[in-house]
């Protein structure tokens, strides 16, 4: 483990390497999964304010769903999270053209029709970061539907916290980024 500020880092944040291949996965992280998405109360606010935006780039079956559950639910776990469609699809995904499963709200941000680009634990997606009281556990979450990606990291050497810097700086701020650099520097240094 590496400590950062009020983090722990497991070391396959350093020495896993990772690039998304979504030509490869077709989005599978918004159909596989125990449950929706995490959310913080903020992005479930945000997702509820800014639902007209995406909300026609969402299957019928979708819209419905929101109707019917809300824009977030509590999972099994008590967590809050993004409803699910079928108890598998996130409620708020789309296919494209190519048979993609992409993000309405990542779309309509994109799009500029939104301000809120998508969760963050979507954004960090394979880290999931599990909150303490007095730190965050920042871990790799090794997944089957995620193997292209490892593929395409290690054949572009492309370690996960460099393919993820954006948003472990919308996370955890550029000085914290900083830190993980230097710690990273120092793990290969040192091996």
């Amino acid at each position: 483990m590496v400590e950062i500020g009020r983090t722990l880092l497991s070391r396959d944040i350093f020495e896993q390497h990772f690039v998304c291949d979504i030509l490869k996965c077709k989005g599978a992280c918004c159909i596989e999964g125990d449950s929706g998405a995490p959310l913080t109360e903020e992005e479930a606010t945000l997702i509820e304010q800014e639902y007209p935006n995406f909300e026609t780039l969402l299957p019928k079956h979708h819209i419905t769903e929101v109707k019917k559950r809300g824009f977030s639910v509590i999972d099994s776990d008590g967590d809050l999270v993004t409803p699910l469609v079928d108890n598998r699809q996130c409620v708020y995904s789309f296919y494209n053209d190519q048979g993609i499963l992409k993000c309405a709200i990542e779309k309509a941000y994109f799009d500029g029709k939104s301000k809120f680009r998508k969760p963050i634990s979507c954004h960090l997606f394979p880290i999931r970061i599990t909150e303490y009281k007095h730190f965050d556990a920042v871990n790799y979450q090794e997944l089957d539907i995620c193997k292209p990606g490892v593929a395409c990291g290690k054949s572009q050497k492309v370690p996960l916290y460099k393919f993820l810097k954006e948003p472990l700086i919308l996370k955890y701020g550029e000085k914290w980024y900083a830190e993980l650099e230097m710690a990273a520097e120092h793990l290969e240094t040192n091996q």
